[in-house]
């Protein structure tokens, strides 16, 4: 059984990479700017089951080679707090980049089953979702929880049931307001500078237990 510490810090850690305005979420802020809460609600939902599929792909294969050697464990979250950080930066540096069309509105308003597919379509295939959850994961598996395939099963179950319910927040906010973003590029510039500080700042996180075994050890 995974330790409740473990539990809160990937719980936190999962609320905070789902906040992120990354990808995914400026897809449901699109959606829901251009077509309201419900057609954003069921993208939210779609998305977040992609990122479902993706998780638990990555823990089957992961998980069973994490399992065995310590060493790649070490070398998966150096390289992912790495590229955590670089994507954070390339964040703040593109910041303006495509917010014009995120403002766009789409000529056709998509049914509820095309929301939910093109949503888990963003999802699945989010190559920044493989880093989080190839980078994140391992730095909350309890040594003594039993096998890492399965405690990472457990927070890809976690991270979805959060996905839903926060990108599914983001869908409710932004389609009671949807006249207020609409009119500014700015308000959507501030929510890309947040997610790219954010994603800076867990990149830096990842990185520092590892810094700090290989020149403090205990």
């Amino acid at each position: 059984m995974v330790g409740s510490q473990y539990l809160i810090g990937i719980i936190v850690a999962s609320i905070l990479i789902i906040l992120l305005p990354g990808p995914s979420v400026m897809f449901v802020i699109a959606r829901t700017i251009a077509w309201g809460r419900w057609i954003g609600w069921l993208t939210a939902l779609g998305n977040s089951l992609g990122m479902f599929v993706l998780a638990a792909a990555i823990a089957l294969g992961l998980g069973p080679l994490l399992q065995r050697s310590q060493l790649l464990l070490n070398v998966v979250q150096t390289l992912g707090g790495l590229y955590l950080i670089y994507l954070g930066i390339n964040a703040l540096r593109h910041r303006r980049d495509h917010v014009a069309a995120i403002l766009a509105v789409e000529e056709v308003r998509p049914g509820a089953f095309r929301a939910a597919r093109e949503g888990f379509t963003v999802g699945v295939l989010n190559p920044k979702g493989l880093v989080f959850f190839a980078a994140i994961f391992p730095q909350f598996v309890d040594p003594t929880g039993g096998p890492i395939t399965i405690q990472l099963l457990i927070f890809a179950v976690i991270f979805a049931v959060l996905a839903v319910a926060l990108d599914g927040m983001w869908a409710i906010i932004i389609g009671a307001s949807r006249d207020w973003f609409a009119t500014s590029d700015g308000r959507i510039l501030v929510l890309r500078t947040i997610g790219g500080l954010v994603m800076l700042g867990l990149g830096i996180t990842v990185l520092i237990p590892i810094i700090d075994s290989m020149f403090f050890p205990a």
